[in-house]
């Protein structure tokens, strides 16, 4: 899915891979740029947000042509950019600013903004979209557009959503670093919604700083989004999540491996990289344990068996009905209204191609009746009893398994947080990565 720059902070970045910008006898560079360097630049006066909203545009307009991840240009970003160095000018606001303070986002198109930009999620304008390691590769996930844009330096950070995989997976076949919060973490009011038991909107970035900083800007309870954001507020710590950024935070930590099924159905290169750094960190200090195994992993990897996808079809219909109801203004107001509009527009939505199956099957449910929450029950039963009690009976801080694997839907079905770094690329040159996850509220030990 393609992303859309919104200047809550500033807008989208572009650059290549070492950028000398000459502004007013200033000599900036940017070497794949960060938050905080970016925040130096601004304080030493050397960079504006202007004259950055105008470079990435420019890089926009040259760059996406062929990676068609940004679908729409925030038509106030230049506006923004002049109150953001405005308010940084001013001596008064100095000690109430984040990080993320003038530093360019880009929205995953499922979210919603308050301005003069459509959220549109799944646009034909992606359609062909290019990983930017290999022409062929998948860019994997509906995430994939806010994957691609840090991947080929766009943007320094970006914003996605997950249900089962969607920003892992696309930060993993991107090679940058994708966060998934626990569900509730951050507020999922203002996003197309699929399931409101995985629904979670998360940071991806090339670096775990620069993931943990705007983790840091969007945590918090939600009076929009009330259930979810209360119940996991207790797990935001006192001074955010940035105090846990330590390079020697791995030592004494114990990870889990679980062999079967993460590993089995991996390639060769893939294994023997992740047992590379699974001995990088034995040797930074962290206990590797793999000789355990998840209880009824085999029905938990199975959608079908477990109930998941069942439960997803249901959730489907019913909350994008709510969602669009609420709307003060759309061409659809319903389920059936969106397939309506497929079918009459076949063409544009490349009906033929994807079709839109699940779509039909998720119309024809019936709500949550005692079917569905028999299955939400044995869901919660699953992860209780299988990666809960596997973590706290043998003390675990992390699971541990390549990003590509079944791991993910042990994350999602449970609305677990995760966290994905690159750790190679494959013999044919896709990226893949290595992804920690652990149990709600472990986001302090992930980072």
């Amino acid at each position: 899915m393609a992303v859309k720059p919104l200047l809550l902070f500033s807008p989208p970045i572009l650059l290549s891979l070492l950028v000398i910008i000459f502004f007013k006898g200033h000599d900036f560079t940017i070497e794949e740029p960060t938050v905080e360097s970016i925040q130096a630049a601004f304080a030493e006066n050397k960079l504006t947000s202007l004259q950055l909203v105008d470079f990435f545009l420019k890089r926009i307009e040259n760059l996406n042509p062929e990676l068609r991840s940004v679908l729409e240009i925030n038509p106030d970003a230049r506006v923004q950019a002049e109150e953001a160095d405005r308010d940084r000018r001013s001596s008064n606001s100095n000690g109430r600013r984040s990080l993320m303070h003038g530093v360019p986002v880009l929205l995953k198109d499922s979210i919603a903004t308050k301005d003069k930009m459509n959220t549109t999620a799944g646009s034909y304008a992606l359609v062909g979209s290019v990983n930017p390691y290999v022409a062929w590769g998948d860019t994997c996930g509906s995430s994939s557009g806010s994957a691609i844009s840090v991947a080929a330096n766009m943007v320094t950070v970006s914003l996605g959503s997950e249900t089962h995989g969607s920003i892992l997976r696309p930060a993993d076949y991107n090679s940058i670093v994708g966060l998934k919060p626990t569900v509730g973490l951050t507020s999922r009011a203002g996003v197309i919604p699929i399931s409101s038991r995985q629904d979670t909107i998360g940071p991806m970035a090339r670096t775990v700083v620069d993931a943990v900083h705007l983790l840091d800007t969007i945590v918090g309870f939600d009076p929009r989004d009330s259930e979810a954001t209360a119940e996991a507020a207790k797990f935001i710590p006192d001074g955010g999540y940035k105090q846990f950024l330590n390079k020697d935070g791995i030592r004494g930590k114990r990870l889990v491996v679980v062999k079967h099924p993460f590993l089995d159905s991996l390639n060769g290169s893939i294994v023997s990289t992740f047992g590379i750094h699974l001995d990088i960190l034995r040797a930074r200090g962290a206990t590797i344990i793999d000789d355990l195994e998840i209880a009824d992993i085999d029905i938990i990897s199975d959608p079908g068996r477990s109930g998941e996808l069942m439960l997803m079809l249901v959730e489907f219909k019913s909350s994008i009905n709510e969602y669009l109801n609420e709307l003060e203004i759309s061409p659809v107001r319903s389920f059936a209204d969106i397939i309506d509009f497929n079918q009459n527009n076949p063409d544009l939505e490349k009906l033929e191609e994807y079709g839109q199956q699940t779509f039909i099957e998720s119309e024809m449910t019936n709500g949550v009746g005692e079917r569905e929450w028999n299955a939400m029950e044995y869901l919660e039963k699953l992860s209780r009893d299988g990666f809960e009690k596997l973590m706290t009976d043998n003390k675990l801080d992390a699971l541990v398994a390549p990003g590509i694997s079944l791991a993910m839907t042990v994350l999602a079905i449970g609305g677990y947080p995760g966290i994905t770094v690159p750790a190679g690329y494959q013999s044919n040159g896709m990226p893949f990565g290595i992804c920690f996850g652990g149990l709600k509220g472990a986001e302090p030990k992930l980072i």
